[in-house]
């Protein structure tokens, strides 16, 4: 079996739901517009983006009963190449509600089922079976309940061999993990946004270069070979080893930033892929990022809008 270019592991997928009301009022029965439906988390996202991109990557999945059904069948339906990792309980649904009158948008995200010890060994087992030399391998999105912050460490140590590379876009107890006790087995990219590091500094990032601080310092003490944080509007701050490198977005009106991390990672991902360095990597991840906070509720980047946006994201070293 060919190994794929790209390989995207999601452990938490969701159903999302995406609707609008004239106005959020409690109390109020709040009559919704028809609901979007997407199939979502962090690695799903991740291979969307990379297809409407021009790419394709093998996304493994951990899917459950109904809802889980639905999401396969949605991401056959896109277009994706799926192998579904069978999950302990049904997939979780997840919703965002745009206000209208003020284009506030409010996001419910329902935790997902538990897993157990013998559903973390066999997914460790399948995916050190998936990758070859060269493939990059994502793990993107929260973990699920049950699963230990030293899951992403795991995933590291079991890839070791295989020749494949690691990105790593997480949060909460995984991200603390990885940023707080370095291991031999790491990452080649970590990625993680400017309130999570905050969180992981204790301090105010109030500018690029205080985020590269982290960047490099993070880095250095072997968390990562690189580091990127996203940083909004200012951009996304890169530190490869040796340069300390910002991207700043084009300003655009922004409708939803549902799936712009996602994007971001998606055509860095395709970038490398294709034999891009990771300042390149950066450049066409945050067009990607800029472009999918103009379209709306849960839809992701748009091929045209990040071809559009690209020359405009200027890259300079911090």
């Amino acid at each position: 079996m060919a190994h794929p270019a790209i390989l995207t592991i999601t452990l938490n997928p969701a159903l999302d739901l995406s609707s609008q009301v004239d106005q959020v009022r409690a109390g109020d029965k709040l009559r919704c517009a028809s609901p979007r439906r997407d199939p979502g988390g962090g690695g799903i996202n991740v291979s969307r983006a990379i297809r409407h991109l021009g790419g394709d990557s093998l996304a493994v999945v951990a899917l459950g009963g109904a809802t889980g059904e639905a999401v396969r069948q949605m991401m056959t339906a896109e277009g994706l190449s799926l192998r579904a990792f069978p999950l302990p309980g049904e997939t979780r649904q997840s919703l965002s509600v745009t206000d209208q009158s003020n284009n506030d948008q409010y996001r419910f995200v329902m935790p997902g089922p538990d897993w157990h010890d013998a559903e973390v060994d066999a997914l460790l087992d399948l995916c050190a079976t998936l990758p070859g030399p060269g493939t990059l391998t994502v793990l993107s999105g929260s973990l699920p309940p049950g699963v230990s912050p030293c899951l992403p460490h795991r995933m590291c140590a079991a890839l070791e061999g295989t020749g494949a590379r690691m990105i790593i876009d997480t949060s909460g107890a995984g991200l603390l993990r990885l940023a707080r006790t370095p291991q031999d087995q790491r990452p080649m990219v970590l990625r993680f946004d400017n309130q999570e590091a905050e969180e992981l500094s204790g301090t105010t990032l109030d500018s690029p270069a205080a985020t590269a601080d982290l960047a490099e310092n993070l880095a250095q003490r072997g968390v990562a070979d690189a580091v990127v944080i996203a940083c909004g509007a200012e951009g996304n701050v890169l530190f490869d080893g040796t340069r300390r490198v910002l991207c700043r977005p084009v300003p655009v009106p922004v409708r939803s930033k549902v799936g712009a991390g996602d994007s971001f990672v998606g055509a860095f991902a395709l970038t490398l892929s294709r034999g891009g360095d990771l300042a390149e990597a950066l450049h066409h991840g945050t067009a990607a990022a800029n472009a999918a906070v103009m379209t709306d509720a849960t839809e992701l980047c748009r091929a045209e809008d990040v071809e559009r946006l690209y020359p405009g994201c200027l890259l300079s070293e911090i």
